[in-house]
């Protein structure tokens, strides 16, 4: 039987080379329980060109240190933001360069009981022996406060208050009481190494406020959408080429078409036009970064299939559709006027051939 690959590696999996060659090069000093120092984080995720690093991550410098800074300490680091700005892919990048592995992660929610975050028991072991180490079940926060490695929190927005006092117990005390055991196993102490990266959608704050206490316990950065457009573009390009090689796919994704995409993506995401118009934003799709690669992506595999290998602009419409109108006439009457006031006026047969499809909207 042929194995098949990966849809989504982690992390470490794609960047196995750049963190053995930080960690070669790596002058320190390294925090205890780290891999890498923070001057060795800080360029694995914006990039070096002398030491041939990919710039993974698009940010101020500044933020970039504060958030390692914060997990360097007992505070941990918060992540807020709207979707699609990449909270969770920094959040990955952090844990892989840091601890080695990203994959410690919760899902806020999907989190119903305390059990999921600290230790559950294999019902067997415990019936015929009792409580034992044995018959103990680690859930990520214990993992983590055991072996020294960070834990990805995803969304804790969406966790009950019960669920997030759990948290505030764990980033105040760094121990997990485990009453069953008895003896020396009854108090598992964080080691050195750990600590909790949370993301959380700014949308979401309707679900479940954030206890106050919580957020006296981490350092909050905001992730902005990226402001530059060229960073945008090169960002787009560059995820949207890999994503559709890992498709299995082999497909360049078109200059002209990113650069019409992201454009469009940007100008409705910030109701304001590149030269300074203002202009519509939709109202039920938050047209970020992570949403335009997808589209790209989409387009690279539809041409690889339908198109010969070479992406078109007839399709692009076509599958922003998809991700820009979702089922919301009001967002389809802004798109529309979006086309007639800015699309029409645009400078470039690509922008031409674009506006041609306004009928499809």
């Amino acid at each position: 039987m042929t194995s098949k690959a990966i849809q989504r590696p982690s992390a470490e999996q794609l960047y196995t080379d750049e963190l053995e060659k930080l960690g070669q090069w790596d002058p320190g000093p390294v925090p205890p329980g780290w891999n890498l120092s923070p001057f060795a984080v800080e360029k694995f995720i914006l990039g070096d060109q002398e030491l041939s690093i990919e710039r993974k991550f698009v940010a101020s410098r500044e933020l970039v240190t504060r958030i390692i800074i914060s997990v360097a300490t007992n505070r941990g680091a918060m992540l807020i933001g709207e979707p699609g700005t990449a909270k969770s892919w920094l959040s990955e990048l952090l844990a892989c360069a840091i601890s080695g592995q990203s994959t410690l992660t919760i899902q806020g929610g999907a989190i119903t009981n305390t059990s999921q975050l600290l230790y559950s028991w294999n019902e067997a072991i415990l019936k015929n022996v009792g409580p034992c180490r044995e018959a103990l079940i680690p859930g990520p926060i214990y993992q983590g406060m055991a072996d020294g490695q960070l834990v990805r929190f995803e969304e804790i927005a969406r966790c009950p208050p019960f669920i997030q006092d759990a948290i505030l117990s764990i980033m105040s005390e760094r121990q997990i009481q485990v009453p069953e055991l008895g003896g020396e196993n009854a108090v598992l102490f964080a080691t050195e190494g750990f600590n909790i990266i949370a993301t959380s959608n700014s949308l979401d704050k309707g679900i479940h406020e954030m206890s106050a206490a919580l957020k006296r316990r981490m350092n909050f950065e905001t992730i902005h959408p990226i402001r530059d457009i060229r960073d945008e573009m090169d960002v787009v390009e560059r995820e949207a080429e890999k994503l559709i090689r890992l498709s299995g796919v082999d497909v360049k994704p078109d200059p002209q078409i990113i650069e019409a995409l992201v454009t469009i993506f940007h100008e409705l995401r910030n109701g304001q036009t590149l030269d300074g118009r203002s202009t519509d934003r939709l109202a039920a799709t938050v047209m970020s970064t992570a949403e335009a690669v997808s589209v790209a992506h989409a387009m690279g595999v539809h041409a690889f299939y339908y198109r010969n290998g070479a992406m078109q602009l007839e399709d692009l419409v076509h599958f922003l559709i998809g991700a820009a109108l979702k089922d919301n006439k009001d967002d389809q009457r802004r798109m529309k006027h979006y086309f007639e006031t800015e699309v029409v006026n645009k400078k470039g047969p690509h922008w031409k051939s674009i506006y041609e499809q306004r009928h499809l909207l």
